[in-house]
């Protein structure tokens, strides 16, 4: 037999490889816009993912798809990290779909002093559910603070204050991230410094961060922002100052100052970051316009107070204070009902409404006995619309602020949220990108991917590349947007077309599938 000519050799191993089949994953995704975090560079290529990890990029794959997304057209980015989510309800909304459709694949529960405890069973309970998304905890100083002293006013006891260390020990061993603060809130605005001090440097010792939300964001502001600069330092911990914000009028333009304030401590060594919601207005329990003092000791305490006519008046006189410079904006239309379970015809109307309803003149006084009455009656959630757009864009251009929602799981149709439950990634990349111009596409981005990834220490989320988990977010920037408001907030926002968890299609085509492959996220992972 003779043997095969060069020419006829080299053209038998053209046939024999040309016939070789494309390699087949369980998803690949065509023709994205794919996002690299780290040069900030957009470049068409393709996606290859088996199992929940990305194995293979490039452009024009020879490949195949078990299923397949055509993203042209459409940005492919990291998938979002939320990094300040009011996720105490994921039990009873497994899913999260409000998140979900935002693009989030991450959430970092547990803010403002309010995480788990004890956590490792916690987590571990959360593990047996069919999760939408992934899950990542703090844990809460506040919550540690009630379990360990209740809501007293007072200094802890040496024993108090080791039972407490006891318990961030023991989140951080069984995974959380760090510990957060609420010290606006009850028991926490008790705690002096010193406290918080020594339960972040356990947190520390564990590789945490600290996030706090301040001891004030209105008037006493600067004062708060130093106070975590010190604890950071002092702890020798990371820092974020939780949806920064300055509220109240006679503090609009102070985030001039508090930004420089996080830029001079990086300048000497230390690590401080910040987060933010895109909102300029905010939301929390009506209480927070009542002095702490005076919810020392739970319920039954302030209504004690409240029956006492001198106690009752300097109460009401320090409500009003707050009412007309601090988150009351001045004006009783500023306060807006969202969750009001003892009288549900409030949720959206504002605390102006409701002294109209009562007959009575809606004057800061009038305004502070309804407070009082509403706290009595189990209190309420509302939403305060006291902070300037000056300030958000200020904040939001900062290169240290990443993105957060600071959201509660939203079901349609279930009380008055905040929009920012539905709309705060897509309101960053439709109206402060793409409308006003306030930052690129590649920054806000890289606020919502790659800077909380690395904040928290990811190892394996945040980017797009092989070996990294398939967390992806594709989406139209032509289209993406918010669509709820302040007045209407139950609407999905539109153009994020795709959500991928874990490699698990979650969102297909703006659509919710019966996917279910989020994860608790562990730092000791």
């Amino acid at each position: 037999m003779r043997s095969l000519t060069p020419y006829v050799f080299i053209a038998s191993l053209f046939i024999i490889f040309s016939c070789t089949p494309p390699e087949n994953y369980d998803l690949l995704i065509k023709n994205g816009e794919v996002f690299n975090a780290e040069t900030g560079e957009f470049t068409v290529m393709d996606l290859a993912i088996n199992g929940d990890e990305i194995v293979k990029m490039g452009k024009s794959l020879s490949a195949t798809g078990t299923k397949t997304i055509d993203a042209t057209g459409l940005v492919v980015s990291a998938g979002f990290i939320d990094m300040h989510a009011h996720i105490e309800g994921i039990m009873r909304i497994p899913t999260a779909e409000s998140a979900l459709r935002q693009g989030v694949t991450t959430a970092l529960g547990g803010p403002d002093g309010g995480g788990p405890s004890p956590m490792g069973k916690y987590l571990d309970t959360l593990r047996n559910f069919d999760l939408g998304i992934n899950t990542a905890y703090l844990v809460g100083h506040n919550t540690i603070r009630r379990r360990v002293m209740r809501t007293e006013n007072r200094e802890p006891t040496a024993e108090e204050l080791e039972a407490m260390k006891g318990r961030v020990r023991e989140a951080m061993e069984a995974g959380a991230f760090g510990i957060s603060t609420g010290l606006k809130y009850v028991p926490g605005s008790f705690s002096k410094l010193d406290e918080v001090i020594e339960l972040s440097k356990v947190a520390a010792e564990g590789g945490g961060i600290y996030t706090s939300h301040l001891r004030e964001e209105g008037l006493g502001l600067i004062e708060a922002v130093q106070e975590a600069i010190v604890i950071g330092r002092e702890a020798d911990i990371p820092i974020v100052l939780t949806h920064h914000k300055a509220i109240g009028k006679p503090m609009w333009g102070a985030s001039v100052k508090t930004l420089a304030m996080i830029d001079s401590a990086r300048n000497i060594g230390l690590d401080i970051m910040a987060d933010q919601y895109p909102y300029t207005a905010s939301s929390t329990g009506i209480a927070v316009l009542i002095p702490t003092w005076a919810r020392a000791g739970g319920s039954a305490a302030f209504k004690a107070r409240i029956d006492d006519p001198a106690t009752r008046k300097k109460i009401i006189e320090e409500i009003m204070f707050n009412i007309e410079f601090d988150r009351g904006g001045a004006d009783l239309n500023v306060v807006q009902f969202a969750f009001v379970n003892w009288q549900p015809d409030l949720n959206g109307k504002t605390l102006k409404d409701w002294a109209i309803e009562r007959g009575l003149e809606p004057t800061f006084r009038n305004g502070a006995e309804l407070v009082v009455e509403a706290q009595l009656k189990g209190g309420a959630t509302c939403i305060f619309h006291a902070i300037g757009e000056e300030d958000v864009k200020r904040i939001m251009q900062h290169p240290q602020v990443m993105v957060a929602s600071d959201g509660r799981l939203a079901e349609i149709g279930v009380g008055h949220p905040h929009p920012r439950a539905y709309g705060t990634f897509p309101r960053v990349l439709g109206h402060y990108v793409r409308d006003e111009g306030v930052l690129p596409l590649q920054t806000a981005l890289q606020k919502m991917t790659s800077i909380p990834a690395d904040r928290l220490g990811l190892k394996d989320r945040g980017y797009l590349k092989a070996g990294y988990k398939a967390d992806i977010t594709i989406f139209d920037k032509n289209t993406v947007d918010e669509k709820g408001t302040f007045e209407a907030p139950h609407a999905y926002p539109v153009g994020i077309e795709y959500v991928i968890i874990n490699g698990g299609v979650t969102i297909d085509a703006g659509e919710l599938t019966r996917q279910r492959s989020g994860r608790v996220i562990r730092k000791t992972d």
